[in-house]
């Protein structure tokens, strides 16, 4: 495998022996595969589950170039979850401003004051406990178990479930993408297994213009880049996103961001969300932000909370 050790693991750097046994799912030879090529990515070099929770949700539609780069300053001015809930929360509003859909940012602040309150300001390992955080679905729970713990927990994304339809050749329901995701992971190789599952799908089985050729699974795949895509329609799979330009989004990204800045009157709303001649429009999409906890208004001027 081009001259690197294929199971020497990158996470810790020491030899890693394949499991003797092969579970039920995807093949266990995947994950040689994998520790050869992982993505160098920064949050794969920690073990903190603030600091992989903070990722794992800034993860969630955002590109990993742009996380890349604002992970580490997030982290810089919140490095646990006591000093998130104590900043606020529109101060965290303002920071995350420009990885998108702000909402994310006032859960985060609400699962930092709930760790605090409930948990001795660490974030826990238990699954039913990070469940009962605000906005933590299952996804985002199993991530920071397998990521921060290396707990053996499958984890199921838009590309961990595209991975696992096309892989069994049909739609798949909800609770049958977790119990393969599940069923497939190796004793004692949950954070590498997770790792090389979803660089898979990231890379390799793309939901446009798979490379299936270049595909490790590509022998027993049932689907191969042959018919209709049994990805489409599956539990787990994202469908294609609304264009961002000049939608609601952009209008409520700006309002942001330009609170960040400095308040906005009423005269300059529309303006500042880019519509100047739609301020009907503006105080729409301004009200919704209200209502989201990201925004407040004293009916003549406009505030980050």
């Amino acid at each position: 495998m081009d001259g690197a050790d294929p199971l020497r693991s990158l996470s810790t750097g020491e030899p890693v022996a394949l499991p003797l046994q092969r579970p039920s799912g995807l093949p266990v030879e995947l994950l040689e595969w994998g520790l050869g090529r992982l993505r160098d990515l920064p949050w794969r070099a920690v073990r903190d589950r603030w600091s992989i929770l903070v990722a794992e949700v800034m993860l969630q539609q955002t590109q990993v170039t742009r996380v890349a780069e604002r992970w580490p300053r997030f982290l810089g001015r919140y490095p646990t979850p006591t000093v998130c809930a104590e900043a606020p929360v529109g101060e965290v509003i303002a920071e995350w401003s420009g990885l998108g859909y702000n909402r994310r940012a006032v859960y985060l602040h609400r699962t930092a004051v709930t760790v605090v309150d409930h948990h001795g300001g660490e974030v826990p390992g238990d699954l039913a406990d990070l469940l009962d955080l605000p906005g933590i679905g299952p996804y985002t729970a199993r991530a920071v178990l397998a990521f921060a713990d290396e707990a053996d927990v499958g984890i199921v994304d838009t590309n961990v479930a595209r991975v696992l339809a096309r892989w069994s050749g049909r739609e798949l329901r909800p609770r049958e993408v977790q119990e393969q995701a599940d069923a497939s992971v190796p004793a004692g190789s949950g954070w590498a297994w997770n790792q090389t599952v979803l660089d898979l799908g990231a890379t390799i089985c793309r939901a446009r213009n798979p490379t299936c050729d270049d595909c490790p699974l590509s022998d027993g795949c049932a689907w191969r880049g042959e018919g209709d895509d049994p990805a489409v329609g599956s539990a787990g799979v994202s469908g294609r996103q609304a264009a961002f330009e000049g939608s609601d989004r952009q209008g409520r990204g700006r309002l942001v961001a330009a609170l960040a800045e400095n308040p906005v009157d009423g005269d300059g709303l529309a303006m500042a969300m880019g519509w100047p001649d739609d301020p009907r429009r503006a105080e729409r999409v301004a009200a919704r932000l209200v209502a989201d906890g990201l925004v407040v208004t004293d009916g003549r001027c406009w505030y980050l909370p």
